[in-house]
Order: structure tokens, then C-alpha cells, then sequence
């Protein structure tokens, strides 16, 4: 087999890292999953707490269709809630239920709590430069 260049490695490296954190998160988080983390997240920050699901999806990297999958659930059991999108009746919005916003402040804490124990003291520097690699790679995939 060739070498492979510096690039695959790394995101080939990054996707065995994501795999075996989502089993970490899944497990860790108090039921609650990474991908629901990561929507309850984005909600959070969302401007006045509302997001369309096509918007949510570009947001966290799936297809419309993975978010609704994943937003039906989230919706019956009290996290999230749709709303009637009053600028465009063809697409609803998803915003944070009062048991979303609790459970992302316990699923965070809980997170941080994991990652202090997986994280070596001294590579958290390091976190941040690699967080700005990933933010600015993001930019150039899209």
C-alpha cells in the first residue's frame, strides 16, 4: 500500500475519533444521544431560539431528512417543539422545549465531565487551535 498524504490521515483519524466519541457520548449523557446534544446546542444559540429544520440540518451536517428523523422523537418526549414559521408556511420551525433546555444544561455538564477525564491536562491548549482547523475547513467544504 502507498503512503497517504498528511490530509487523509488526518480525517481518517477524525472519523474513528468521532465514532468512538458518539459511543462515549451516547452512553455518558443521561439518555440522552451526541446528535440530540448537538441539535439541542444549535437551538440554544439560534436566533430568538427558533431554527428551520433545513437550517438545522446544514447547521449540524445532515440531510433534512436525517433532522426530522431525529426531531420526531426529540418532540414526543418533550425537548423540542414545532412552530407554524409565520415568514414561510412550506417550512415549520424547531425550537427548545423547556425539558430541551434542562436536558442540554445536563447533557453539557455531563459532557464536560467526560472530556475532563478523556482529555490530558496538557492537550487542552491544543484544543482550541485544532477547534479553529475544523471551523475553517468546514468553511471550505460547504
Amino acid at each position: 500500500m502507498s503512503k497517504i498524504s498528511a490530509p487523509v490521515s488526518f480525517f481518517v483519524e477524525l472519523a474513528k475519533l468521532q465514532a468512538i466519541m458518539n459511543r462515549r457520548f451516547d452512553s455518558h449523557l443521561g439518555g440522552l444521544g451526541f446528535n440530540e446534544l448537538i441539535i439541542l446546542l444549535h437551538l440554544s444559540r439560534a436566533d430568538e431560539g427558533k431554527m428551520r429544520r433545513i437550517d438545522l440540518a446544514e447547521a449540524i451536517g445532515l440531510t433534512a431528512s436525517g433532522v426530522t428523523r431525529l426531531l420526531l422523537p426529540m418532540e414526543k418526549i418533550g425537548l423540542v417543539k414545532k412552530e407554524v414559521n409565520q415568514e414561510d408556511a412550506r417550512s415549520s420551525l424547531v425550537s427548545l422545549a423547556p425539558g430541551g433546555k434542562r436536558k442540554l444544561e445536563e447533557g453539557i455538564e455531563r459532557a464536560e465531565l467526560l472530556l475532563n477525564d478523556i482529555v490530558p491536562s496538557n492537550k487542552r491548549n491544543d484544543l482550541k487551535r485544532m477547534t479553529d482547523v475544523l471551523l475553517e475547513l468546514g468553511g471550505y467544504i460547504r
